[in-house]
């Protein structure tokens, strides 16, 4: 089986054509509204993102709304690029990365970026979406003020950047280190550049960001000799080489100061290669990137690019990606096909590979690891990726999730506070957002039987964690059974999610056979029911004394109050692993019922959420665009409706995706939209992961077939699925009818057809019986561990 670049995607196996589904990928999804991802090359949990920037920074009158539309460093909304960094995170609410931006340029060369609506005081260019392309592993653009094609391509850990100068002979690449996706104006703490030879430069910079004093190495190499190269400090001291690199070359250097080797440092250094001969043909270069050293960087560079065939990395990466994708066999329309495979393709790039390729990497501690038994990955963004990310890489990466978790226990073990990730990457952990949800991502994937990790120090490392000294309001949490808000904000929703994560710990310790521990944390898992107000019937802030938060409005989400990044409304149904429960908090089936519609159907005021910019993609209180409330539409299912979960699916469906630039509703997550999207195309859902059990929603797609690791192929098909027929007349899992509004993980994994019927009128007996309902903690009926 060969890959042809000219047959466009498609896989030659013998005389019959394949298409590859990399053709269905369109990166520019989410690149508009606030999706938050960008459009460059990358390869699979690829510690090099290599992607235009149409934006950078700073800007002195309060930048924090542009800032935020850009957190991946492109949107497709803007018009010019100021250039092409190495580093950035796909879909996040938060921005930082951007390393090494490299330009290539025509003419002048302007040091500055200059402003988007004045692109001619700057080294940014006009571009057009009418000449810019991207499909996996590939970008291109062209940059209409300086006349030149720039393509990009990536490895794992080396950026090719290809520069076809159309009218020019002379050129220029400028790299500037200054360059940041973050708002703040002294980024840089350290940075400096060596030039090695006439066509290779060694740099490195420290900055402070999102996270602080964070280390990154550089290696560049051209693919021709420049003709002159000049280094630009903060201060304006110019360092120039012109023919200094070459003995006896006769040239006398033009120079304000000359070194032998040229090197400079400071907080704000730039780089001006230049070139003759252009036209003849393209200029390539090469960018290795290190957390460790300079070196490292090189190796990186020699090891996985030591040739100049811009087209074999193309392919190269197309074929990684097309393995990946591939997995999935899909039926449905060209949109549904370019949503399903691209949500995929998002999913796929983080975690990502944080060590070089002699296995060394920088640890939470500052210090210089080497990976011996797993490859250390970086970027967990938890309190998003738990809930269905993880979940489902466990199905399509199985063998790199132990390697994750790995790094999440080396994480424990090099850091100071001695606690699994929160939100961290590139060996800085941030403490943002709440919860401690690396045991959820543990749990659920040792209960899945992917075990290939230190078990012992797993248990050590989530007691740990959730008992820590210091974290958020634990000790409270301890001896109130609550967190209560005049000790700390958002303490409602830190209540919930403790309690979650406390019953994924019951879930690991009792599949230990520690029923002693996992009772102890299965009676933590009860907690939210401190924080339901009985008399409002919905979640609340609570103070120490037990009174309740007077400021109440179940449908204000503001900073420094009770909830993280919602409302009551959203809140008040985050109970995943006992939503039975919590169905008796509210008053039964009927009520809890009436509570969902109400959610679905209760319109939100933009003044009460109008702190929150992460709020967003709703209908009514429902807010697609934001983690709280991913799993809601599943619970109708847990009060016997499921019919109305599948009318819901389908509404979230129709309203809030697209195969668009805004096809998204709202930040991606490092992949946790897409992962939503990916399990509820298929038709289910991981309400509670760590229970392996999933919600039956219903499929959107006419068929999608997955591969599974142990050589079996899991089957989803919808018959008679249509615009009118939106919901479920019955289910046969393998020719059997299933009677239950849920199935498992064994179910998955023992491979075989799960096979819906679709009907225009909802089949109301469906699912309707205790018995037939998804388990939760208090459903003793049809649950693994509680009885």
């Amino acid at each position: 089986m060969t890959y042809s670049l000219v047959t466009g995607g498609v896989m030659m196996l013998g005389a019959t054509q394949v298409a590859a589904n990399t053709q269905y990928v369109d990166p520019f999804i989410g690149t508009g509204g606030d999706g938050h991802t960008f459009p460059g090359a990358v390869v699979p949990f690829g510690m090099v993102q290599l992607s235009p920037d149409t934006d950078s920074v700073f800007r002195g009158i309060d930048p924090q709304p542009e800032i935020y539309k850009r957190c991946a460093g492109y949107h497709y909304d803007d018009t010019t690029i100021v250039g092409f960094s190495h580093t950035h995170f796909s879909g996040t609410g938060h921005s930082d990365l951007g390393d090494l931006l490299m330009m290539p340029i025509t003419g002048e060369v302007k040091l500055e970026p200059g402003k988007a609506d004045n692109p001619d005081e700057g080294y940014r260019s006009r571009f057009s979406h009418d000449n810019e392309t991207a499909k996996p592993g590939y970008y291109q653009v062209w940059l209409q003020d300086y006349k030149v094609n720039a393509e990009l391509t990536a490895t794992t850990r080396v950026g090719m950047h290809k520069y076809t100068f159309k009218e020019h002979d002379k050129g220029s690449v400028l790299m500037d280190l200054t360059h940041s996706i973050y708002n703040f104006k002294n980024k840089v703490i350290w940075s400096d550049v060596r030039v090695i030879d006439d066509r290779t430069i060694l740099a490195y910079r420290a900055t402070n960001g999102w996270a602080n004093n964070r280390q990154m190495y550089f290696a560049i190499e051209f693919s021709k000799p420049f003709s002159d190269i000049e280094l630009i400090n903060l201060d304006n001291t110019r360092y120039r080489c012109n023919g200094c690199l070459t003995e006896g070359n006769g040239k006398k250097p033009s120079t304000i100061v000359n070194y032998k080797i040229p090197e400079a440092a400071g907080k704000a250094i730039k780089v001006v290669a230049d070139f003759e001969g252009l036209k003849g043909e393209p200029l390539m270069v090469k960018v290795g990137i290190s957390a460790v050293s300079k070196s490292n960087a090189l190796e990186n560079l020699k090891t996985e690019i030591p040739h100049w065939n811009f087209d074999k990395v193309v392919k190269q990466a197309d074929e990684t990606w097309h393995k990946s994708l591939d997995k999935f066999e899909v039926e449905g329309s060209l949109s549904e096909k370019r949503q399903f495979f691209t949500s995929v393709y998002h999913a796929l790039q983080a975690p990502s590979v944080y060590q070089d390729v002699n296995g060394q990497y920088r640890g939470v501690d500052g210090e210089i690891h080497q990976a011996k038994d797993h490859t250390h990955y970086t970027l967990f963004s938890l309190w998003d990726t738990y809930r269905a990310l993880h979940p489902l890489l466990t199905y399509i990466e199985p063998d790199k999730v132990s390697d994750m978790i790995s790094s999440m226990l080396d994480h424990y073990q090099q850091s100071h506070d001695k606690m699994l990730p929160i939100w961290s990457f590139q060996a800085h952990e941030t403490w943002t957002m709440i919860g401690y949800h690396a045991v959820s991502v543990i749990a659920d994937a040792y209960l899945k039987g992917i075990r290939d990790f230190d078990v012992e120090l797993a248990k050590k490392a989530m007691i740990d964690t959730a008992n820590h000294p210091h974290y958020d309001a634990i000790p409270e949490y301890k001896q109130y059974g609550y967190v209560p808000l005049d000790v700390l904000p958002e303490s409602t929703s830190i209540t919930l999610e403790y309690a979650y994560d406390d019953y994924t710990i019951g879930q690991f310790f009792t599949a230990l056979g520690d029923k002693k521990t996992a009772a102890e944390y299965y009676e933590r898992a009860t907690y939210y029911k401190n924080v339901f107000d009985p008399e409002v019937r919905f979640m609340r802030g609570r103070m120490k004394d037990g009174s309740w938060n007077p400021d109440f409005d179940p449908q204000e989400a503001k900073y420094m109050g009770a909830f993280t990044e919602g409302n009551s409304y959203q809140y008040s149904f985050y109970v995943p692993q006992d939503v039975h429960g919590l169905i008796k908090l509210k008053g039964g089936d009927k009520k809890f019922v009436e509570r969902l519609d109400e959610l679905f159907e209760t319109e939100l005021s933009y003044e009460k959420i109008k702190e929150h910019e992460d709020i967003a993609g709703l209908i009514g209180q429902y807010a697609h665009g934001n983690e709280p409330s991913h799993h809601i539409a599943y619970l109708y299912n847990y009060a016997g409706e499921p019919w109305r979960t599948q009318a819901r699916i389908r509404q979230i469906m129709d309203t809030l995706s697209s195969d668009k630039p805004d096809g998204l509703a709202g930040n991606d997550d490092v992949g946790q939209m897409s992962a939503w999207y990916i399990f509820s195309a298929m038709g289910f859902y991981p309400v509670s992961p760590g229970d392996l059990t999933y919600a039956l929603g219903a499929p959107q797609l006419p068929k999608i077939s997955l591969a599974l690791a142990n050589n079996k192929r899991f089957t989803v098909v919808a018959k008679g699925l249509s615009k009118k027929n939106k919901f479920v007349k019955e289910v046969r899992l393998n020719g059997k009818k299933l009677e239950r509004s849920y199935i498992t993980h064994d179910d998955i994994m023992g491979g075989g057809k799960l096979e819906f019927t679709m009907s225009a009128k909802p089949n109301k007996s469906f699912g309707q019986s205790l018995s037939a309902r998804p388990p939760s903690m208090s459903n003793p009926v049809n649950n693994n561990f509680l009885k």
